[in-house]
């Protein structure tokens, strides 16, 4: 990380991805509304992850990424958020018996809801407007009202995150003693019995 780093420097890099809000105040309010919010990973989680990651660089342990390449505000819930959950552990187990070493699991999720475009519009039956950029920025309706970006978006964003981290720490606290065991007893090829 460079060490001139503060927390705004994204703003002076090139930035070829950014919707174009109409309304500057608006915007600035809801970024002021998020500076305000709670952190949505904390710094012990990400020094942790950051260790696992060493030890997948070094050999010891695989890496699972899984996800949505978009979440949508649509279909979040509950059930969506376990079943992903669920099927990511699954999987962990099996690639922790074929692999036999421990599987870091990283979930492509809580606030994945911007999709990057290669056009800022879009152009249907002649009408162009605004192209889709994720729920956070705008709908995917193809109407002028929907694709106009609105930065209330980013706090439901914010908050549906939240949700979803809640959600997936809970999961795992009350999933954690039966994962361990079972990834501990294929690791070291013990019998589940």
């Amino acid at each position: 990380m460079a060490a001139n780093w503060a927390l705004d420097s994204w703003k002076g890099k090139p930035i070829r991805q950014a919707p174009t809000y109409r309304d500057s105040e608006q915007l600035a309010q809801v970024e002021q509304t998020l500076r305000t919010m709670p952190p949505l990973v904390f710094a012990g989680e990400a020094r942790r992850l950051r260790e696992d990651l060493a030890d997948v660089t070094e050999g010891r342990a695989f890496l699972l990424q899984g996800g949505d390449c978009a979440e949508s505000f649509a279909e979040f819930g509950a059930n969506t958020i376990r079943d992903t959950f669920k099927v990511l552990l699954q999987m962990a187990v099996v690639l922790t018996y074929g692999g036999a070493c421990p599987v870091v699991k990283l979930g492509r999720m809580a606030g994945q809801f911007a999709k990057p475009r290669s056009s800022d519009t879009e152009v249907q039956d002649g009408v162009e407007l605004p192209s889709y950029r994720g729920d956070i920025v705008n709908a995917i309706e193809f109407e002028e009202g929907a694709r106009m970006p609105d930065p209330e978006r980013m706090l439901r964003g914010y908050n549906q995150s939240a949700a979803t981290l809640n959600l997936l720490r809970a999961l795992r606290f009350r999933g954690s003693a039966q994962g361990a065991s079972v990834e501990s007893r294929l690791r070291f090829g013990q019998s589940a019995g």
